[in-house]
């Protein structure tokens, strides 16, 4: 692996990449709504589906298709239209959704994680993060950029999912904290998915 990206290459590209990651986004949104309306371990799931479809977009970049998106605007309207709608959908859900019981996050485990991934990978901008994050790092020198951007991605996807996880199951814990003692967490999650839903729609 170190022959087609060095140690210190790897070592700098994690760093960014960590910061990056730690910097709230909407893949930290997703979690924290998720984790607020279904409690820790649904927030920690939709992190891991939120890195799962981040490594579909470098999966996409590795295969030149996301640039292929790329100069194609229509396509990449219709995509991000059709992302935002999906967001706009899970808002109206959240919100006409009732009071919960404790416990019901972990029951909707696969749900969260699933939703976290579709939200990402209809994530134009994501696609175009990568395009442009990734091969910063490349060198055609050290071997085929392909294999150098599915390593980096692999790592970026790893730590970035950890992070998101991390942030899904503190906003579940302060969310089951607070709903002890008031309503509106599900109110709160529509809000975000709603506010996701309108950046992701801005150019």
């Amino acid at each position: 692996m170190f022959d087609l990206v060095p140690l210190e290459t790897l070592l700098a590209f994690t760093s960014a990449g960590i910061l990056l990651n730690l910097t709230p986004g909407a893949d930290v949104m997703f979690a924290t709504a998720s984790g607020m309306a279904g409690g820790p371990r649904a927030g920690m799931a939709a992190g891991a589906g939120v890195g799962l479809g981040g490594f579909w977009h470098v999966g996409l970049a590795a295969l030149g298709v996301a640039a292929l998106l790329a100069a194609h605007p229509a396509a990449m309207t219709g995509l991000r239209w059709f992302g935002a709608g999906y967001l706009l959908y899970l808002a109206w859900g959240a919100w006409t959704a009732g009071p919960a019981p404790a416990g019901t996050g972990v029951a909707s485990l696969s749900r969260a994680f699933w939703r976290g991934f579709v939200t990402n990978a209809l994530n134009p901008k994501v696609a175009l993060f990568v395009l442009a994050f990734l091969p910063q790092f490349t060198d055609p020198a050290r071997g085929p950029v392909w294999q150098q951007i599915l390593i980096l991605g692999a790592v970026f996807t790893l730590t970035g999912m950890c992070v998101t996880a991390g942030y899904g199951a503190l906003a579940g814990w302060a969310g089951a904290a607070f709903s002890a003692r008031m309503g509106g967490m599900n109110k709160l999650a529509a809000g975000v998915f709603g506010l996701m839903a309108l950046r992701m729609l801005k150019d």
